[in-house]
């Protein structure tokens, strides 16, 4: 798919066209992350960064269970 960049403002921007935002799920104010991979620049809804995060806590809330339940109370 053939990708337009775009002045927007002082910066650019790429138009992304219908099809390819209901492919990926997305709509006007959601989050797409750029990573950088050994082919190129992959764009995905996927935040690596987030869902490492995402891990540490629940491992944390699997392990400190009792004590989040005192607090919730």
């Amino acid at each position: 798919m053939k990708l337009k960049i775009t002045t927007i403002g002082n910066s650019a921007g790429v138009i992304l066209p219908k099809e390819l935002l209901a492919r990926l799920r997305l709509a006007k104010g959601d989050e797409l992350f750029a990573l950088e991979t050994p082919d190129g620049i992959k764009l995905t809804t996927y935040d690596p960064a987030l869902a490492a995060q995402m891990d540490v806590a629940e491992d944390v809330m699997r392990k400190r269970r009792t004590l989040l339940h005192k607090l919730a109370q």
